[in-house]
């Protein structure tokens, strides 16, 4: 009962300015895009182009790319990013989780070779990230990036910075505060910023945290290598299992349902501006699935 309190609790603050954006419809009917390298996350810019994070090869410095995709075709927009994963769009530039840094892209004129610049370099950071993962902003212009953490050796590292509009960065909260913090991944702020839900890859469990008490409260489980995490202005919101490779929903109830299975990787899934797609990058298929929603 409590988790479920504090889910409705917390969805009522994102369904206040959550309501589903109206956007230029250029993509035609939304068909799966196949061939891409790695893709990891996707975002849906206003103008309805969607941009896609290819990493390439996994720890391969500057293999790393952009595509864009637009009326049903692929386009390489930007190139030589390290292991880029997480996007976010403000206004006008493209924000990317890439490593150890937090990259941009200004996407205004952009066709083709965009200029890749860093906006929060490795050093800005308390400590030096180790996997840079998700991003997501918040009205006021701020940025949350999630930082996974040694994945692949001691499981140590997991962290959740706050990113100013000036490029500041703030720990919100780490594994040596919270040995429940493993390794975090797909990020959901709300309005305020006061309030955080993540999934974590390690654990498989969805989190709430009070970024000014730094309280972590789990709200819903069994995600296995929960990678993505959105959420739909009806309050309904979606996380992916990169390791099972499946979808799951969660309602403002805490009741969690399989969307959809059979994927080899789902990444970091995203919903279309319109909210009548939701956008699954396949990382090990090199595909990115679009999902039609009721």
């Amino acid at each position: 009962m409590q988790k479920k309190l504090i889910l409705s609790a917390l969805m009522l603050t994102f369904l206040a300015t959550g309501c589903a954006t109206e956007v230029k419809s250029n993509l035609g009917l939304m068909q799966k895009i196949t061939g891409l390298k790695t893709p990891e996350s996707v975002v849906q810019a206003k103008n309805g182009k969607i941009y896609v994070s290819e990493i390439n090869e996994f720890g391969k410095d500057g293999d790393g790319q952009i595509t864009v995709i637009e009326n049903g075709t692929k386009r390489v927009i930007a190139t030589g990013l390290d292991d880029p994963k997480g996007l976010a769009i403000i206004g006008k530039t493209l924000y990317v989780a890439d490593k150890t840094k937090i990259m941009k892209i200004d996407l205004d004129g952009v066709d083709v070779n965009a200029p890749v610049q860093t906006f929060v370099a490795a050093s800005a950071f308390p400590v030096t990230p180790l996997f840079l993962n998700d991003l997501e902003a918040d009205p006021q212009g701020n940025l949350y990036v999630s930082d996974s953490g040694d994945l692949f050796g001691s499981g140590k590292g997991g962290a959740i910075y706050k990113i100013s509009p000036k490029g500041e960065v703030k720990l919100l909260i780490n594994d040596t505060q919270d040995a429940r913090v493993k390794a975090p991944n797909g990020l959901l702020a709300d309005d305020t910023g006061n309030a955080l839900i993540y999934v974590d890859f390690a654990s498989g469990i969805l989190y709430s945290l009070n970024t000014k008490a730094k309280a972590l409260n789990d709200i819903a489980e069994g995600f296995g290598g929960g990678d993505g995490l959105l959420h739909r202005s009806n309050g309904t919101m979606y996380v992916s299992d990169w390791k099972n490779g499946k979808v799951f929903s969660v309602n403002t109830k805490g009741e969690v349902a399989l969307v959809k299975g059979g994927y080899q990787s789902a990444a970091d899934i995203a919903l279309t501006k319109d909210e009548k797609y939701l956008m699954v990058p396949d990382m090990k298929a090199g595909e990115l699935d679009f999902i039609p929603l009721q």
